[in-house]
Protein backbone atom coordinates (compact mmCIF):
# COMPACT_ATOMS: atom_id res chain seq x y z
CA UNK A 1 0.00 0.00 0.00
CA UNK A 2 1.41 3.88 -1.39
CA UNK A 3 1.53 6.40 1.08
CA UNK A 4 -1.08 7.84 -0.91
CA UNK A 5 -3.85 4.97 -1.19
CA UNK A 6 -3.05 4.89 3.00
CA UNK A 7 -3.82 8.66 3.24
CA UNK A 8 -7.04 9.02 0.67
CA UNK A 9 -8.14 5.38 3.19
CA UNK A 10 -8.27 7.59 5.83
CA UNK A 11 -9.90 10.28 4.32
CA UNK A 12 -12.66 8.22 3.29
CA UNK A 13 -12.89 7.03 6.96
CA UNK A 14 -13.27 10.59 8.44
CA UNK A 15 -15.18 11.62 6.27
CA UNK A 16 -17.85 8.49 6.51
CA UNK A 17 -17.71 9.68 10.43
CA UNK A 18 -18.50 13.16 9.69
CA UNK A 19 -15.11 14.35 9.95
CA UNK A 20 -15.34 18.41 8.42
CA UNK A 21 -12.96 20.70 6.75
CA UNK A 22 -10.85 17.95 5.71
CA UNK A 23 -7.58 18.39 4.29
CA UNK A 24 -4.64 16.42 2.38
CA UNK A 25 -1.34 17.71 2.38
CA UNK A 26 1.94 16.81 0.58
CA UNK A 27 4.60 17.44 2.42
CA UNK A 28 7.12 14.64 0.72
CA UNK A 29 10.03 16.63 0.12
CA UNK A 30 9.20 19.14 2.65
CA UNK A 31 9.74 17.43 6.01
CA UNK A 32 10.99 13.79 7.34
CA UNK A 33 7.85 13.75 8.73
CA UNK A 34 6.34 11.68 6.30
CA UNK A 35 4.54 12.18 2.63
CA UNK A 36 1.20 13.24 3.85
CA UNK A 37 -0.76 15.26 6.41
CA UNK A 38 -4.02 14.74 6.91
CA UNK A 39 -6.23 17.77 8.51
CA UNK A 40 -9.92 17.50 9.88
CA UNK A 41 -12.20 18.92 12.30
CA UNK A 42 -14.88 16.96 15.03
CA UNK A 43 -16.93 19.40 16.89
CA UNK A 44 -16.49 17.92 20.46
CA UNK A 45 -13.44 16.00 22.57
CA UNK A 46 -16.04 13.09 21.78
CA UNK A 47 -16.39 13.59 18.31
CA UNK A 48 -12.56 13.76 17.91
CA UNK A 49 -12.01 10.51 19.63
CA UNK A 50 -14.43 8.77 18.19
CA UNK A 51 -13.06 9.99 14.89
CA UNK A 52 -9.50 8.56 15.82
CA UNK A 53 -10.88 5.43 17.21
CA UNK A 54 -12.92 4.58 13.96
CA UNK A 55 -9.51 5.44 11.81
CA UNK A 56 -7.63 3.06 14.16
CA UNK A 57 -10.21 0.65 14.27
CA UNK A 58 -10.92 0.70 10.22
CA UNK A 59 -7.38 0.86 9.08
CA UNK A 60 -6.49 -2.33 11.11
CA UNK A 61 -9.84 -3.91 9.76
CA UNK A 62 -9.07 -3.41 6.24
CA UNK A 63 -5.52 -3.00 6.07
CA UNK A 64 -3.79 -4.53 9.56
CA UNK A 65 -2.08 -1.14 10.21
CA UNK A 66 -2.11 0.41 13.59
CA UNK A 67 -0.71 3.95 14.34
CA UNK A 68 3.21 3.89 15.66
CA UNK A 69 1.43 6.02 18.39
CA UNK A 70 -1.30 7.96 19.28
CA UNK A 71 -0.91 11.47 20.84
CA UNK A 72 -3.77 13.49 22.41
CA UNK A 73 -6.24 11.24 23.59
CA UNK A 74 -6.30 12.65 27.43
CA UNK A 75 -8.25 15.72 26.28
CA UNK A 76 -9.23 15.21 22.67
CA UNK A 77 -8.72 18.81 21.84
CA UNK A 78 -6.19 17.35 19.04
CA UNK A 79 -4.95 14.14 18.41
CA UNK A 80 -2.11 13.20 15.97
CA UNK A 81 -1.92 9.44 14.55
CA UNK A 82 1.56 8.54 13.42
CA UNK A 83 1.28 6.30 10.14
CA UNK A 84 4.80 6.57 9.80
CA UNK A 85 4.37 8.19 6.01
CA UNK A 86 0.99 9.62 6.95
CA UNK A 87 0.64 11.83 9.75
CA UNK A 88 -3.33 12.62 10.69
CA UNK A 89 -3.93 15.73 12.95
CA UNK A 90 -7.67 15.58 13.94
CA UNK A 91 -9.34 18.79 15.94
CA UNK A 92 -11.53 20.31 18.01
CA UNK A 93 -12.18 23.79 16.00
CA UNK A 94 -10.54 26.59 18.13
CA UNK A 95 -7.56 24.66 18.22
CA UNK A 96 -7.28 23.79 14.86
CA UNK A 97 -7.58 27.69 13.61
CA UNK A 98 -5.44 28.31 17.05
CA UNK A 99 -2.55 26.11 15.60
CA UNK A 100 -3.46 26.84 11.78
CA UNK A 101 -1.18 24.09 10.23
CA UNK A 102 -2.47 24.75 6.67
CA UNK A 103 -1.05 28.02 7.15
CA UNK A 104 2.51 26.63 9.03
CA UNK A 105 2.41 24.34 5.50
CA UNK A 106 1.34 26.14 3.12
CA UNK A 107 4.39 25.67 0.73
CA UNK A 108 2.79 21.93 0.79
CA UNK A 109 0.14 20.98 -1.78
CA UNK A 110 -2.83 20.18 -1.83
CA UNK A 111 -4.17 16.81 -2.71
CA UNK A 112 -7.57 17.12 -3.94
CA UNK A 113 -10.11 14.95 -2.55
CA UNK A 114 -13.22 15.86 -3.66
CA UNK A 115 -13.68 12.32 -5.47
CA UNK A 116 -12.91 11.16 -2.19
CA UNK A 117 -15.74 13.22 -0.10
CA UNK A 118 -19.22 11.55 -0.20
CA UNK A 119 -21.36 13.86 -1.73
CA UNK A 120 -24.58 15.69 0.46
CA UNK A 121 -27.80 16.24 -1.35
Amino acid sequence: MTSLEKAQAIVKILDEKKGREIQLLEIRGLSTLGDYFILATGGSNTQVKALSDEVEEEMYKKFSIHPERVEGLQNAEWVLMDYSDVMVHIFQEEPRHFYDLERLWNDAPRVDISDLLIKEK
